[in-house]
């Protein structure tokens, strides 16, 4: 989270290009939205399992990341591609994602909320907020077989826009309800029905375990073809790596922001 906030900052100020950025995780880590109330983590599983847990600086719900190929967009203002609206932006960045998953055998496409079919179960009306990403319904979400595919975030500041993005190559997405808090057994029972309703990852797709270079190769493909893009493989410089630092401190290893909500 601080790499990309750090690039955002360099892209702001005109020290870099726009960025492609691909990752995984290690140990898995409970990501909160910008948001989200940190009273919806269940810290003694987070602890007893020896995952992690990091506020992002975009927005929506919890992703337990694990078993998963990461990306994020990073660009100016004035980039054509990102420089409307969030909705606009993010629908231009779809075509990519699409496309990319289209090379890997997965058929998905993006689906407006108002054709999702409707679900057996619903939330009690007291627990209003969904906490978990991947059960949360979006307009345009990628899905495959009417169930999400990607989950994606997007926040824009005056140094540009950062879009964040999760595919599940495989694994349980279920394990996520262990990272969170709920009132009873049933409420925890139901969210994980919900889960298994509304989400899958591409090993539940394509019947084998998804590799995680043949799915950065397909990325980068698709987002050069789509977007109309030459992209420049670089390491990071160590004016970013400074700053990533200074801003691990600052913020996202320090308490006063993961739980400022």
């Amino acid at each position: 989270m601080a790499i990309d906030e750090a690039i955002l900052e360099a892209i702001g100020k005109g020290n870099v290009l726009s960025t492609l950025r691909f990752y995984a995780w290690k140990p898995a880590c409970l990501s909160l939205g910008y948001a989200q109330p940190f009273s919806d983590v269940n810290v003694d599983t987070l602890n007893a399992n020896g995952w992690d847990i990091v506020r992002r600086p975009t927005g929506g719900r919890a992703i337990l990341h694990c078993d998963e190929l990461t990306y994020s967009v990073i660009g100016s203002n004035q980039e054509k591609r990102l420089a409307r609206d969030i909705l606009s932006s993010y629908l231009i960045l779809s075509k990519a994602i699409l496309s990319a998953l289209h090379k890997l055998g997965i058929p998905a496409q993006a689906q407006e909320i108002e054709k999702r079919i409707p679900q057996t179960h619903s939330y009690p009306k007291k627990q209003s907020q969904n906490p978990v990403c991947f059960e949360e319904p979006s307009n345009y979400e990628i899905v495959v077989s009417g169930k999400k595919l990607v989950g994606s975030a997007q926040a824009r500041r005056k140094e540009g826009v950062l879009q964040h993005g999760s595919f599940p190559l495989y694994g349980d997405l279920t394990r996520i309800i262990q990272a969170l808090k709920f009132d009873n057994d049933e409420q925890r029972f139901l969210a994980q029905k919900r889960v298994l309703e509304r989400a899958m990852t591409a090993e539940q797709f394509l019947g084998y375990e998804m590799d995680w270079d043949l799915a950065v190769s397909a990325f980068i493909e698709a987002f050069q073809e789509e977007l109309n893009l030459e992209l420049i493989s670089s390491e990071l410089s160590e004016r970013e790596l400074m700053r990533a630092e200074e801003l691990v401190q600052e913020k996202y290893a320090n308490i006063e922001w993961t739980q400022r909500v």
